[in-house]
């Protein structure tokens, strides 16, 4: 929840460092002062998180004032920001992944009780790929080993997030069999040349290439080629059917944006049905919280649309509810 400017969390959680004694002279660690303090929004809630400072007892150590901390506190949050590293990958795979615009994000964070703004999620975003160029170089190349064992080579995936006026394009490279994200950089030009200077680093690994795939933009196509022109290349099956559904894709987001316009006296209902306690009263608020769950539902466009979703389910609560009041209306029941 949201005050204005500040965050009222529900919880307090307070975290002490991993291990219990010094890593040097094994003597056990003694609480000497709070680290930090910082209320934070996750997708789970608003929590404040005190990480809790502890020192060596042994005075005669050579790390005596050295303060440990809690490493798992540490990653809940970058510094300088009061949101999540959870709210930063979701923030990031609705836009890479799904594509979203910043206005589509930020409604989709608002129904999840995030409060954010148009200008929030852009410095969320930018968040998002500050992590995902720090990516360490070894761990992809562990990851690619152990595709290449299972696989005999691995499979590479490029594409690029089209940047919001003015933002530079961020361009992805992903292993395709595991997952694993071998590179992404911000780039001002998508050009040919430029992208090869992105790809040939990757290339230079020495892994060997089973195809490569990518959207039907050309100056990837191209740079592919060049750097590897025997290499076998598929236009991504995803964007095909993706760029075949776009117009079912459309009017399904208009389908759900108007279902949920006819929702929103949710909550006048679960306002005046709290304040009794008859049965009637239970019933409308278990209803209430149904419709609340079908207004945060969400499908992976164009395999599962979202619209049809809320549609269909909101149309078995009102069936189930038409039941009820026809049974109460019954005598004979």
């Amino acid at each position: 929840m949201r005050t204005k400017n500040r965050l009222i969390s529900k919880e307090t959680k307070y975290y002490k460092p991993e291990f219990q004694n010094c890593p040097h002279c094994d003597s056990k660690l003694n609480y000497c002062h709070t680290v930090s303090r910082k209320t934070i929004s996750t997708l789970e809630g608003v929590y404040t998180v005190v990480n809790m400072g502890y020192r060596c007892s042994n005075e005669h150590c050579s790390n005596a004032d050295t303060v440990y901390r809690s490493a798992q506190a540490e990653q809940l949050s970058m510094k300088h920001i009061t949101y999540g590293t959870d709210v930063l990958a979701y923030v990031g795979q609705l836009r890479f992944e799904e594509h979203k615009t910043r206005s589509e994000i930020m409604e989709l964070l608002n129904e999840r009780g995030i409060t954010v703004s148009d200008r929030h999620v852009q410095k969320l975003y930018e968040r998002y790929a500050v992590l995902l160029r720090s990516s360490s170089e070894s761990y992809a190349k562990e990851k690619l080993t152990k595709v290449v064992e299972q696989h005999n080579g691995i499979i590479l995936s490029m594409d690029g997030v089209q940047p919001e006026k003015g933002n530079e394009t961020l361009y992805v490279i992903r292993e395709v069999l595991s997952g694993t994200i071998v590179a992404a950089k911000n780039v001002k030009s998508s050009a040919t040349s430029e992208l090869m200077e992105f790809i040939k680093p990757v290339l230079d690994y020495g892994f060997p290439i089973l195809g490569f795939v990518s959207d039907g933009q050309q100056s990837i196509r191209l740079a592919f080629e060049k750097l590897s022109p025997d290499t076998p290349y598929q236009y991504c099956q995803f964007h095909y059917l993706k760029d075949i559904a776009k117009p079912a894709v459309d009017k399904d987001r208009k389908l759900k944006v108007n279902v949920k316009k006819k929702l929103r006296g949710i909550r006048d209902i679960e306002k005046k049905a709290s304040k009794a306690s008859t049965l009637e009263e239970e019933m409308a608020l278990e209803y209430a919280a149904a419709l609340r769950a079908v207004i945060l539902e969400d499908g992976s466009p164009p395999l599962e649309l979202p619209g049809i979703k809320v549609y269909d389910r909101t149309k078995m609560i009102q069936k189930s509810l038409e039941k009820c009041l026809g049974k109460k209306g019954d005598s004979s029941t």
